[in-house]
């Protein structure tokens, strides 16, 4: 049947009136679930082999068996009943050392009918026995995700449906078990999987469905297996059931062309063939990674190579050499790794080594296996040790005790219970940050728990980080702060151990001496960050490993978000909470948020209108461009470093930082996170210092490619003219506000009160998006004013670290003088000064909330920014909308604005006439991580956060290719 069967609806009624109860509940009956639901199918179908043929072709349930194994076929069994499909038996291999195998874990724990059989076959004929209990089953389909048992014909034929396999290459290419090993060691640039037809042949059947994807120069078979074939596969196998009880499943015959078939990879015929490129090379040994494992003999001994790369010729390499016996020339031993010659003499590297006794090391550690000592355990790290080797024995099951001599693989571990292993830990200790591989490497339960107290410890095996603290006890917790500049991974002194104080703002006492930049500190920051640019792992990094270490920092940042929080209220005056929510928390936001472009960066294909025959290839490339220079404010110390760090990164630049000079703690803190997250030395360098000398210095620099600025339009318009003049590097820059926000009349009055309030005194007014002027109709301004006072008389001023506080200090003196003398001259212009307008007296740089009304457009402070707690109130005419849209206008400014009315129409209007880069309607200070930012006129050009900030850190290259 085709599914296209319409009886008349007046079936239905009849036919549901002449069911009786018992003929209801027959359609409970195992061998009547399809029993018609709907009395027309039940009228028209009047058979239940005529109904099922027709139900099924309709999407019906079917009845389904999984043979098979393994994660994958686990996961193929949970979808499959997602989709409703009653699953009549799961027919698997038996239990191993006591351990079902996780498809019948999953299957017994939903009462599904399971079968452990040793075999389905004996000496060429199916075991009767066996194809009588399958057979009982009455499936309509065989499932096979993952089977490694050979299936008798009699049961691949028996059900209705026939059998389907899920096969983990695009057949008819790489026929055979090991079809991932041989995509990868031939090199494949696609793979994939395809769904085929059971026939007797082997994977000769009929096509179903095919998936195909990149595959990437470094895959190995695990990578590819977890980026594609095992969750795309998931999806696939399911799909192709549904294709089939939709009726619409199609037989492809295989192609003779291009099939092919290779051996079982297995560690015997694993052995490398120094006599070949060093491409080859690499695809043989990522093609064997991790099974078998292509291995060689060294010194003596049966060596594996696990994780190999390619290497830029061009990259001198310095290290101690390694006689390989039939290379073509020694291995160099460096602290990347086991850098490994083809025959070409091109280069690949190796990340790891395997011995025969199981024992995996770090290559970069060959001459050092073994000398490193034990730590002492803590009363604590012992707790945890007492706890693990209880995992570990839990695992072992079969080993009667677990000793520190106790090996895991050797004790019959396999590679699911590294994955188990792995999360035993997170559980138990989430600052230890276990990777599989650790477990590869540590294999003896000593060496394991050493590995784990290391990691606990913040140590490892790469050159220790040290960091000279300043360490205080303050707001229920110690923060330590470092204060040195950070160049190269490393924190050392400025040149001539120049130093001066960061002030907090609170009391105006130091908080302690931090390294102040020199111009040949700026040079070797930039030379640092060039050569981790052109020649060191950053530049050559896959996009997918950046973006891990990127989300890495962002954890790392998230862990210490109370610390950071507490250093910006310090450092900056931010108030606690706002600064844990926002200075913080928004700048985990972008960095996650960038984490996650850094593989979907890319050019497009354009078709050109050239001379016949146009053969031509034209597409685009997007680069990053290589040094970038950040100079960021000091009104959001670390989220300003964020909105601009993050998207630089992701687009694989290297970056030199002047934070403000007023508050360079956060970023060095940052610094500190960003070498504990694994990023590589150079790709991050930090300059607290002088605008004048440091600033200067990167605008000038000749290496440096680009250069993005938050700050006054002032300084921002000499950087533009030093930055064309030096080497036309490209710049971007978010300079001065004077938001304005237009409020009418039809407003909704407690909100625009609100979100007034907020516009003006958020972070205390030390916000590049303040409205610096809010439009007020007149029918409506007193009233608004008179609620404005009435909530600024309500803020708390005070301690930023007090959780109650509202309005902390103003972030310096020489700011808090500006605050003054700003009011000061709204006062002799003739503005009304209704509340504030006055320093604070306390301790400390605290400055009054205040509200100006009566201000004419030709003032000093309706044109110009305050940078702080002011707001500046002026009326408009009741229905001069125009007129209030060309005073608002007429700025030179153009970073945000907004507008408060219930008429969607009137808002529509003025926000496509408000010449700002941001408009908001009915809310104020709603930026987020996915949404661009820039401003218009003067206020600069170029875009922080969303896809378009990304641009501002990529060149695009055009290439054309003649065919």
């Amino acid at each position: 049947m085709d599914g296209s069967h319409s009886p008349d609806p007046a079936l239905t009624i009849s036919f549901i009136k002449s069911l009786s109860k018992v003929e209801r509940v027959s359609a409970l009956n195992p061998n009547w679930e399809l029993v018609p639901q709907k009395a027309e199918d039940r009228a028209s179908h009047s058979t239940f082999e005529n109904y099922r043929n027709y139900k099924t072709h309709k999407g019906a349930r079917m009845r389904i068996a999984v043979i098979g194994q393994s994660l994958f076929g686990q996961e193929v069994y949970k979808e499959l009943r997602k989709d409703g499909h009653t699953i009549v038996g799961v027919f698997t291999i038996p239990d191993k050392d006591g351990k079902a195998d996780p498809l019948a874990t999953e299957a017994e724990k939903d009462g599904v009918p399971v079968f452990k059989f040793p075999r389905w076959r004996l000496k060429g004929q199916a075991i009767q026995e066996v194809v009588t209990q399958y057979k009982a089953t009455g499936a309509e389909l065989n499932v096979l995700p993952f089977c490694s048992q050979f299936i008798p014909m009699e049961v691949i034929d028996h059900p209705r449906h026939g059998s389907i396999i899920y096969h983990p290459s695009l057949l008819p290419r790489h026929r055979g078990a090991s079809a991932i090993n041989w995509t990868l060691i031939h090199g494949d640039k696609k793979g994939g999987f395809t769904v085929f037809w059971a026939d007797d042949g082997l994977d000769t059947g009929p096509i179903l469905l095919q998936r195909e994807c990149d595959v990437e120069p470094n895959d190995t078979v695990n990578t590819i297996y977890k980026r594609f074939l095992f969750p795309e596969g998931v999806k696939g196998t399911v799909e192709a059931v549904r294709l089939i009880a939709e009726g619409k499943a199609p037989k492809i015959t295989q192609p003779a062309e291009g099939a092919t078939y290779e051996c079982i990879q297995k560690k015997d015929n694993a052995k490398i063939d120094w006599n070949q490129s060093a491409e080859a090379l690499h695809n043989w040994i990522r093609g064997n990674d991790k099974v078998p494992g292509a291995w060689a003999e060294v010194d003596g001994q049966k060596v594996t190579f696990y994780g190999s790369s390619l290497v830029d010729n061009g990259t001198a390499v310095n290290g101690q050499p390694l006689e390989i016996p039939g290379a073509s020339q020694p291995g160099i031993v460096t602290k990347s790794g086991l850098v490994l010659f083809g025959n070409d003499g091109k280069t690949l590297l190796v990340k790891n080594l395997q011995f025969e006794d199981g024992k995996m090391i770090a290559a970069a550690q060959y001459f050092r296996s073994g000398s490193s000592a034990a730590v002492e355990l803590t009363e604590e790290e012992k707790t945890f040790a007492v706890q693990m080797r209880a995992v570990w024995q839990s695992i072992l099951s079969n080993v009667s005790q677990i000793e520190d001599s106790t090996d895991f693989f050797k004790s019959g571990a396999a590679s699911m219970d590294v994955v188990r292993l792995v999360e035993e830990v997170k559980l138990r200790a989430s600052s230890c940050q276990l990777q599989n591989e650790d477990v590869y490497m540590n294999t003896t339960f000593q060496d394991f728990i050493q590995m784990c107290v290391r990691k606990l410890r913040g140590e490892d095996d790469e050159e220790e980080l040290v960091v000279d603290y300043v360490e205080k006890n303050i707001n229920n917790m110690t923060i330590k702060m470092p204060h040195q500049l950070f160049i190269n991974g490393e924190f050392v002194d400025a040149e001539g151990g120049k130093t001066y104080k960061t002030i907090n703002p609170t009391d105006g006492t130091a908080i302690c001496d931090v390294s102040l930049a020199q111009i040949s500190d700026v040079d070797r920051a930039v030379a640092a960050a060039k050569e981790a640019f052109e020649e060191g792992e950053w530049g050559k990094m896959n996009p997918r490993d950046r973006g891990r270490l990127i989300y890495r920092l962002a954890d790392l940042m998230e862990e210490h978000q109370e610390e950071l929080a507490t250093i910006e209220a310090i450092d900056s005056g931010a108030v606690y909470t706002l600064a844990l929510k926002t200075h913080v928390g928004m700048s985990i936001q972008t960095f996650r948020y960038f984490a996650g472009w850094c593989d979907k960066i890319q050019g497009s294909t354009i078709p050109i209108n050239q001379a016949r025959p146009n053969r031509n290839l034209t597409f685009t490339k997007k680069e990053p461009m290589g040094v970038c220079a950040i100079v960021i404010p000091w009104n959001y110390p670390l989220m300003m470093l964020a909105w601009k760090t993050a998207a630089c990164l992701a687009a694989g630049n290297t970056v030199v930082l002047k934070p403000a000079q007023v508050t360079p703690l956060t970023a060095l803190k940052f610094a500190e996170l960003a070498a504990r997250a694994g990023l590589p030395k150079g790709v991050i360098n930090i300059l607290p210092g002088s605008g004048a000398l440091v600033g200067q210095r990167l605008s000038d620099h000749p290496d440096v490619r680009k250069l993005g600025f938050t700050g006054s339009t002032e300084i921002g318009k000499h950087i533009m003219k030093s930055c064309a003049v030096s080497n036309v590097k490209k710049v971007s820059l978010e300079l001065g506000g004077k938001s304005p926000l237009i409020i009418f009349s039809d407003c909704e009055m407690d909100k625009a009160v609100r979100m007034g309030m907020s516009s003006v005194f958020f972070n205390k007014g030390e916000n590049c998006i303040a409205a610096g002027r809010l439009f007020v109709e007149d029918s409506i301004h007193d009233l608004f004013v008179q609620k404005v006072v009435e909530e600024v008389k309500k803020m708390k001023i005070g301690d930023p670290l007090d959780r109650s506080t509202d309005h902390g200090p103003q972030n310096h003196k020489a700011h808090l003088d500006k605050l003054v003398e700003y009011c000061q001259t709204g006062v002799k212009e003739g503005a009304t000064l209704v509340c504030g307008g006055r320093q604070v007296q306390r301790p400390g740089f605290f400055f009054e909330p205040t509200v100006f009304t009566d201000v004419q457009d030709h003032m000093y402070i309706a044109k110009e920014e305050s940078f702080g707690p002011v707001m500046i109130i002026s009326k408009f005419k009741s229905g001069e909308v125009d007129d209030v849209l060309r005073r608002a206008n007429a700025t030179e400014y153009g970073l945000a604005s907004g507008v408060f009315t219930r008429d969607i129409s009137k808002a529509l209007y003025v926000s496509e006439r408000l010449n700002a880069g941001t408009v908001f309607v009915n809310t104020y200070n709603k930026t987020d991580v996915a949404a661009p930012f820039g401003g218009f006129k003067q206020s600069g050009f170029g875009k922080d956060l969303g896809q378009d900030a990304l641009n501002e850190y990529l060149k695009t290259k055009t290439v054309t290719i003649e065919y």
